[in-house]
């Protein structure tokens, strides 16, 4: 053998090279070897930070590390000044100026960095009592637990709300309906007859003011999302949910609503003072998006009826007229009709077939069809498009006169179950059938369950809205969660005639604190805790859990006695249950927040 200059290589000089190295290998085997030892004598000392393998499917059950429970040791944690009463974390005014004025984006979801999160509890105002009950919240509730002026003194004459002694009370009253909410509701009955047969069971009110809307609506066995930012109207989905009526924190701004493609059976606007004519119609687009194939978008305010009200409105008659034939148009070309239009309210439907939206692959048409470049229920973080989501024309049974009528389509296997990983109608059925079986389970360990202690519910990390399913028949609400991460699910939830929104739990949820009575999760910790810290994720729940409210915390052994460590750091008191098959591979932790007031300052 030769180098490559040509010279020999001696044989000794290849054994004189081979001993070093053995002898250099054997020594680092050695070295390895003692740093091991030392390890494995010393990792009980301290918290480890294995995570169970994460299943491709979100509802697999992982397998569990041979070391045992994860254990975490006991903390308690501070609590936040007194001015974080109403603290929300990603849409938060105090950070609304590191944030763009462009279509008002500074109030969608900012959340803040990691080292920005907050590790304490946050208090109650002063004076705060626990919620009045359901149904008499819908009508008042206690002025110190929302204990905001401003929206009292500029609606008082629309008799939104008025306060009266220690109490807001709710008359029903809207700027498009000072009569009352009923009235209105009625009136829009006659024009859209589904509302009263089953047929339209979901709505989105965006705009929300205090939810009278959706309030009257759950009366009539419509299921509402009321949609409103943190603006200067003061906490306007707070009072909402303190009512008992669902609403979450949002806005139609550049970012995609966390909902599917499809999904809400109407959609509502009582002067929202959303400008839908203005850049480009691209609010409308995203109205279009969300409302399933046949569904309604209903107009009451500027210009609808500008004829009689253009006064009113501080501009001119030619200016409404305009406004009104460009909306017109713009609806036109994204494949609405006006439906139909008396007094001050207009109602537009969205075309099901599919000979307009061939029109939109015109070259030069405006709106034009979206390509494949986006997904239409992708819609987390994801920017608005200037283009039109076409229906998938593979769904013979997502427009809203192929559905069963509520309240038949509950338990009816929605045709996109077939899109979802392992999904079909069988498996459909399997779960809808465990569900009922474990919310039975839940009962007995929660007895308030089915009482009017418990009225707003978050199901955290479901599949197909079995939890909600189940109790549908109690006097509560569900909010469905789909993890941004999982399989999306979401508008199986929405075809089965529930609501719920994509969330990712590594965030703070876009809801203010102390607006849920109960909090259940199924393998959240085991699924996400490769991704979120545990003690953020129940730093969240305590924020949005009432006091006396109560969170199911169904996992595998191995988070139990770790999850139930740091709640007890959060003043919560918890007991270890077992499942309704008394598995021990997987344990139910029940536990209840504790009421308690600041000892701070404020000093925010």
């Amino acid at each position: 053998m030769k180098h490559k200059d040509g010279k020999p290589i001696h044989q000794h000089d290849k054994v004189s090279r081979k001993v070093p190295m053995a002898i250099m290998f054997v020594v680092l085997c050695g070295f390895s070897f003692y740093l091991g030892g030392i390890f494995c004598s010393e990792k009980d000392k301290y918290a480890t930070n294995e995570v169970a393998k994460v299943a491709k499917n979100p509802k697999e059950k992982p397998v569990i590390p041979a070391a045992g429970a994860l254990h975490i040791k006991a903390v308690k944690f501070n609590e936040c000044p007194a001015d974080f009463q109403d603290y929300t974390p990603c849409t938060d005014p105090k950070r609304w100026k590191k944030f763009s004025l462009h279509r008002l984006s500074f109030m969608e979801r900012h959340c803040p960095p990691v080292f920005e999160k907050k590790e304490c509890l946050v208090p109650p105002p002063d004076g705060y009592k626990l919620p009045i009950r359901w149904p008499k919240s819908k009508d008042e509730c206690w002025y110190r637990n929302v204990p905001y002026d401003w929206i009292n003194k500029q609606k008082s004459n629309q008799h939104w709300l008025k306060k009266e002694g220690e109490k807001f009370l709710f008359p029903g009253g809207g700027t498009m309906f000072p009569n009352g909410v009923s009235e209105y509701v009625d009136k829009m009955q006659d024009l859209i007859p589904g509302m009263k047969d089953g047929t339209v069971r979901t709505a989105i009110d965006t705009g929300c003011g205090v939810a009278s809307w959706g309030g009257d609506l759950l009366d009539r066995g419509i299921l509402t999302v009321s949609l409103a930012p943190r603006d200067n109207h003061e906490a306007q989905v707070q009072f909402a949910l303190e009512r008992g009526i669902p609403a979450v924190l949002g806005i139609i701004s550049t970012q995609r609503l966390p909902f599917p493609s499809s999904s809400f059976d109407m959609a509502h606007c009582s002067r929202c003072l959303i400008p839908w004519t203005e850049f480009g119609g691209i609010y409308l687009l995203e109205v279009h998006r969300i409302l399933r194939p046949g569904g309604f978008w209903v107009l009451s305010g500027p210009p609808v009826n500008y004829e009689n009200h253009w006064r009113g409105w501080n501009t001119t008659i030619e200016d409404q007229k305009t406004n009104y034939e460009k909306l017109q148009e713009l609806l036109t070309s994204m494949c609405f009709k006006l439906y139909s239009k008396k007094d001050d309210i207009a109602v537009w439907q969205k075309l099901s077939d599919s000979s307009c939206y061939k029109k939109l692959e015109t070259p030069d048409t405006y709106p034009p069809k979206c390509d494949d470049g986006t997904e239409p229920d992708s819609a987390w973080y994801t920017p608005i498009r200037p283009c039109v989501v076409v229906p998938d024309q593979k769904y013979k049974k997502i427009a809203l006169n192929t559905l069963a009528k509520w309240p038949e389509r509950l338990h009816t296997a929605p045709e996109r179950v077939s899109d979802v990983r392992g999904g079909s109608d069988g498996a459909f059925k399997h779960d809808d059938s465990k569900w009922k079986t474990r919310a039975k389970h839940y009962k007995k360990l929660v007895p308030a369950i089915g009482t009017d202690k418990i009225r707003n519910v978050m199901d955290m990390n479901t599949l197909y809205g079995g939890f909600a399913a189940a109790l549908i028949d109690a006097p509560l609400w569900v909010m469905n969660t789909i993890s941004s991460y999982s399989s999306n699910t979401l508008g199986v939830i929405y075809d089965r005639g529930l609501i719920g929104t994509y969330h990712d739990w590594c965030e703070a949820f876009s809801t203010y604190p102390r607006t849920y009575d109960l909090l259940h999760l199924d393998g959240l910790f085991t699924a996400e805790s490769h991704r979120c810290e545990m003690k953020y994720v129940l730093l969240e729940m305590d924020r949005i859990l009432r006091p006396n409210g109560y969170a199911i915390i169904r996992e595998s052994s191995y988070f139990v006695d770790a999850v139930e460590a740091l709640a007890k750091g959060m003043k919560w008191g918890c007991r270890k249950e077992e499942t309704e098959y008394g598995s021990e591979q997987e344990k139910i932790l029940i536990c209840q927040k504790k009421l308690w007031y600041s000892s701070k300052q404020s000093s925010r």
